[in-house]
């Protein structure tokens, strides 16, 4: 069957052959193999491990539905997509638990106060629905063992979101209604929204020095995307939220 190229962050090449997805393995891939099926075997909606081609390349299964690629579409910005993705990324992080302890190759080293294994990437072009139902999870590569806020504040970044954007997404006020509708769905505390709230700074900041970390160690795609400006966009990001993070509810 003919290769057909999946759309995607622009790090790796993956491909569609039927009902099949291909993708390069690397040195970290029997880690994201174990974490995707230990969420699968849970229920989670991810995709399932089917071997590797004759090429090296990891095979899972396609996961139908429509990617949230930037602008996110409609039907994810909705409450009812807002739940659903807070309680799956709830449901994923209680499954991953067992993991936490295991000595396996991820990408990145462990990061502090590591309760669960973060999902690393939790940001909408990740995340495939139905509707308005999350009914996909997708990109595990930067999965590793982290705090929870890890991944709740990249959610509240891309799907709050807690950016200054102006793609009709509404008022400070009313991002930091979904932000609370986030967190309250994914079962934290008003102690723990408000953590969840400050995390979302040193996240952005994190992305930023990996960046350029990469692209300094001749990392073409990030070299790419420092040309295109991603940087300068997550920093432009970390002024406006620093300055209405009060207003948000931090």
């Amino acid at each position: 069957m003919d290769e057909i190229e999946l759309a995607g962050g622009g790090i790796n090449r993956v491909v569609r052959i039927g009902d099949e997805v291909h993708r390069p393995s690397a040195s970290w891939s029997p880690a994201t193999r174990e974490l995707l099926t230990v969420l699968h075997e849970a229920g989670l909606p991810v995709p399932r491990v089917l071997g590797v081609d004759g090429l090296g390349r990891d095979v899972l299964d396609y996961l139908p539905g429509e990617v949230a690629h930037f602008p996110v579409p409609a039907q994810a910005r909705s409450e009812e997509a807002l739940v659903s993705v807070a309680r799956t990324l709830r449901r994923f992080h209680d499954a991953s638990v067992p993991l936490v302890g295991r000595d396996l190759p991820w990408q990145l080293p462990a990061l502090p106060s590591a309760e669960v294994v973060v999902h690393g990437d939790f940001a909408p072009y990740n995340l495939v629905f139905s509707g308005s139902s999350l009914v996909g999870i997708i990109d595990l590569d930067y999965a590793r063992p982290g705090p929870r806020t890890y991944d709740i504040a990249s959610a509240l970044y891309g799907l709050a979101p807690l950016s200054i954007s102006d793609e009709g997404w509404g008022t400070i006020p009313e991002r930091a209604s979904r932000a609370r509708l986030f967190c309250e769905a994914y079962g934290l505390d008003p102690a723990g929204t408000v953590e969840a709230l400050h995390a979302v700074v040193p996240r952005l900041a994190g992305i930023v020095s990996y960046m350029r970390e990469a692209a300094a160690a001749g990392h073409e795609a990030f070299a790419r995307h420092l040309a295109e400006g991603h940087a300068e966009h997550y920093l432009t990001d970390i002024a406006w939220l620093t300055a209405h993070l009060d207003e948000l509810g931090g």
